[in-house]
């Protein structure tokens, strides 16, 4: 049976999802918190239902949607509103069938309030579980595509009325999504990953929603939000921040490349560097690698416990470093080719 998320289980999940989300603005996840309690509020407040993927009749049509661009330009410009069930409808225009189900692309933050602003608009369940687990910088790095899913066709809607389709083979979605998106504005809400429930079961990081739930809980410890582990790394002071050549990889990621230095406050005092593109892809103590991507690094502020993003790290600033090991699709040999070390460029 499927449970409700209402005002009181919104307010659960959206706290539980910033414990180790990156990449979040302060304004604009409280713009897509706002968005969420009008949407899941309404009509007497009953809330959205919460289902797994395995409980839907297994050829129900399921959509992931997301957040596609920039959050920063999310909290400068406006959304109208309809973006979400724009998006829904566009791909249930190409596919000729209504959607059954939406599901999360990820649940970082503003990411995993999108997709249930999409259920709560279109009256429709949201599945319990994501295509990550963690949070990946492009489309197509997802548990659906691991599984054989493509993100195409993709509906994209953004603020000022703008609907593009994308149908493209699968590995140029993001090629194609990144300059329409900037040309939209900045951020786009995308509808994509069509599958039935069936594949979605196979494919998704189940649980994940009701596990943010919990962990957003007050009084829950932030290792509830990690469900295969995680470890804190060091404690130290960030010593400098230094532009970066990419470890000599040609990428195209939505941001430059950074090393952060940081020297250890306790135990062995040792030197810390962070490589990060994007996000922290390696961490090397005294030279030795002691943790890299997929799993999920994230400098936590000792001051008010919330995640440091990388464009935000400055000299004199206390962090914990704490490793979220990722779910364990990640580390097969395709998990690793796709979101591993040389998915990133690093000879590792």
């Amino acid at each position: 049976m499927g449970r409700l998320i209402d005002l009181d289980g919104l307010g659960r999940f959206s706290a539980g999802s910033r414990l180790f989300a990156t990449g979040a603005g302060q304004s604009s996840y409280n713009l897509a918190y706002d968005w969420a309690a009008s949407v899941v509020g309404q009509g007497g407040g009953q809330g959205v239902e919460l289902v797994a993927a395995g409980e839907l009749a297994a050829g129900t049509l399921c959509v992931a949607v997301s957040l596609a661009g920039s959050t920063t330009a999310l909290g400068e410009q406006l959304p109208a509103g309809d973006e979400p069930e724009r998006a829904v409808r566009a791909l249930e225009r190409r596919l000729g069938e209504r959607v059954g189900a939406v599901v999360a692309l990820n649940l970082a933050a503003e990411n995993a309030l999108i997709p249930l602003i999409a259920a709560a608009g279109l009256g429709l369940p949201l599945v319990d579980g994501d295509g990550t687990g963690r949070v990946f910088p492009l489309v197509e790095q997802t548990t659906y595509t691991l599984g054989g899913m493509s993100a195409a066709p993709l509906a994209l809607a953004g603020g000022s009325g703008e609907l593009v389709l994308l149908e493209t083979a699968a590995d140029r979605v993001e090629e194609l999504l990144r300059p329409v998106v900037l040309a939209a504005g900045g951020w786009a809400v995308a509808a994509c990953y069509p599958m039935a429930a069936g594949d979605l079961a196979r494919v998704l990081v189940p649980g994940t929603v009701s596990l943010l739930m919990r962990a957003g809980e007050p009084g829950a410890p932030r290792s509830a939000a990690a469900p295969y582990g995680v470890r804190t790394l060091c404690r130290g002071l960030i010593q400098a921040v230094e532009g970066s050549t990419g470890h000599g990889g040609e990428l195209a990621l939505p941001s430059l490349p950074t090393s952060i230095v940081l020297r250890e406050s306790e135990g062995l005092r040792r030197m810390v560097r962070l490589e990060a593109h994007n996000e922290i892809l390696l961490v090397l103590a005294d030279g030795a690698v002691v943790a890299t991507v997929p799993d999920q690094i994230c400098m936590i502020s000792t001051a008010d416990g919330m995640v440091v993003d990388v464009d935000k790290a400055e000299p004199g600033l206390e962090v914990d470093i704490m490793v979220v090991k990722a779910a364990p699709v990640w580390h097969t040999a395709e998990g690793l080719a796709l979101g591993g070390p040389h998915a990133f460029g690093l000879a590792l």
